[in-house]
């Protein structure tokens, strides 16, 4: 693993301009630290020092992969069979941006995955260096904690302290996820990775959960799946909305006040949301935040196109290994026939994406 560290560095680091030097610098040195705290997850439950606790989730953890090798046909290699305690609350800080009046995200263009519509940063004061430059230069921008690290296969990605202990449904969808990465990524194209991962994501926890002995479980999970959904319907809801203002003809300066209104409307019609939720406020930081159109961004890049991939599992009959195949096939294709292919699967009630 450190040797293709090592050469991945030697190869990379000489390669990139002095604008990227710096971020690439970082990235290497944040993998290589990340990495030298991983262990074997047997290993770590064999130790007499490890906390009793944290070795029984590991245990299951242990369970979890084997059920999305086995099950959901994701890839049997040693991701998440390690683990590792990076001694802070996240894995990375991932920057989000946009220009003043448009929801078009910035992309920035790295070596081996091409284009993505976040930079990331394993140090949370370099992102929000960054963040401060791109607000200086008149941009909304939003930095996110994010608590898993992929490497969408090159290295055996850990299981980490900033997720082991959540909620074992959601520790079971991070890993679906991470692992959907490694089974298909489209270098260049954030959302299609995204939708993808998040829909094998909802199926395979869904699947995972469906013993009678983890009906609680799968019932408090559903009730998180429906927040969540509530969430994402309003956010895109008022995407939308500000979309519109910006591709309309009206003077910047009333588009500003319209944005401003939109965003105090979205505030609102939370609150009317949230009082359906029995007292659940997991939310309510989100909205606490000054909100920009970043924010819009990083909603829309994981789930504006999960729709159109659900309606593909559905028309496979659920059968996973076919929908892999399938959804390969239309990664593959050129952007703009990719695009057609995942609208003509919408219902006819869900909006086309562009």
């Amino acid at each position: 693993m450190f040797s293709r560290l090592l050469l991945i560095a030697i190869l990379v680091l000489p390669a990139v301009g002095c604008a990227n030097f710096g971020f690439y610098t970082q990235a290497v040195k944040g993998e290589f630290q990340l990495y030298s705290r991983t262990r074997p997850i047997e290993d770590v439950v064999a130790d007499a020092q490890t906390d009793a606790e944290l070795k029984d989730r590991l245990r299951r953890v242990l369970e979890i992969r084997e059920f999305a090798s086995r099950e959901l046909a994701l890839p049997d290699n040693d991701s998440y069979r390690v683990y590792a305690d990076l001694e802070r609350p996240f894995a990375l800080w991932n920057v989000f941006a946009t220009s003043e009046l448009s929801l078009k995200p910035t992309q920035w263009c790295f070596l081996f995955i091409g284009c993505v519509t976040y930079r990331g940063y394993f140090v949370r004061a370099d992102a929000t260096a960054f963040a401060d430059e791109l607000r200086s230069a008149g941009d909304d921008v939003y930095v996110g904690g994010v608590p898993v690290y992929s490497t969408l296969g090159w290295f055996d990605d850990p299981m980490l302290n900033t997720f082991v202990n959540r909620p074992l449904p959601e520790v079971a969808g991070l890993v679906f996820h991470e692992l959907a990465h490694h089974k298909l990524f489209i270098k260049g194209d954030t959302t299609f990775n995204e939708s993808f991962a998040v829909t094998v994501e909802l199926e395979g926890v869904r699947r995972w959960l469906q013993g009678d002995s983890a009906a609680g479980e799968f019932a408090g999970y559903q009730n998180q799946v429906k927040r969540r959904d509530n969430f994402i319907a309003l956010m895109l809801k008022y995407r939308d909305r500000l979309d519109a203002i910006y591709r309309s003809d009206v003077a910047e300066i009333d588009k500003r006040a319209a944005k401003q209104r939109i965003l105090g409307e979205l505030r609102t019609e939370y609150q009317q949301v949230r009082a359906g939720w029995n007292g659940y406020t997991g939310y309510d930081k989100w909205f606490a935040q000054d909100l920009n159109n970043a924010h819009f961004v990083s909603v829309g890049t994981y789930y504006q196109l999960v729709p159109a991939f659900q309606a593909l599992l559905a028309r496979e009959r659920g059968d996973l290994p076919a929908f892999y195949r399938t959804a390969k096939e239309i990664g593959q294709l050129p952007e703009k026939e990719r695009m057609a292919a995942l609208n003509r699967l919408l219902p006819s009630t869900a909006s086309a994406v562009n």
